[in-house]
């Protein structure tokens, strides 16, 4: 099965940066697979972050978009996710996902492997 294990949250200052690192085990990155990111902070609806193809393509959410990068090393079976420019309404536990099988990601669909989760919180 697809295990994914988050790492890299904690305290950030506000106008700081945050790298999360997502290790895929139980599949290939080079397989058909979507990867995403998300985020869902007390109070409000999980939101898509990021995601990123079997062949690299990314996408971003309209939120984050301009600030936001994903990225993947196949051979490390890593995922990254990096947000600039961090508001304390970035504060969120951060959540990574794994839609294997895609040859391409669609919407925030598909995902049927997620992380346990990192916490960030942003202080201003």
């Amino acid at each position: 099965q697809v295990q994914l294990a988050e790492s890299g949250g904690g305290a950030v200052q506000a106008g700081g940066s945050l790298r999360l690192s997502c290790v895929v085990s139980g599949y290939s990155l080079t397989q058909n697979i979507c990867m995403g990111w998300f985020r869902h902070a007390p109070g409000k609806e999980r939101e898509g972050l990021a995601s990123i193809g079997v062949d690299g393509q990314p996408s971003y959410g309209k939120s984050v978009k301009g600030r936001c990068t994903i990225s993947k090393a196949n051979a490390k079976k890593t995922v990254y996710l990096q947000l600039d420019r961090l508001q304390p309404e970035d504060t969120s536990q951060y959540t990574c996902a794994a839609a294997p099988g895609w040859r391409a990601c669609g919407l925030w669909v598909g995902f049927t492997y997620w992380g346990q989760g990192t916490q960030v919180g942003v202080s201003s």
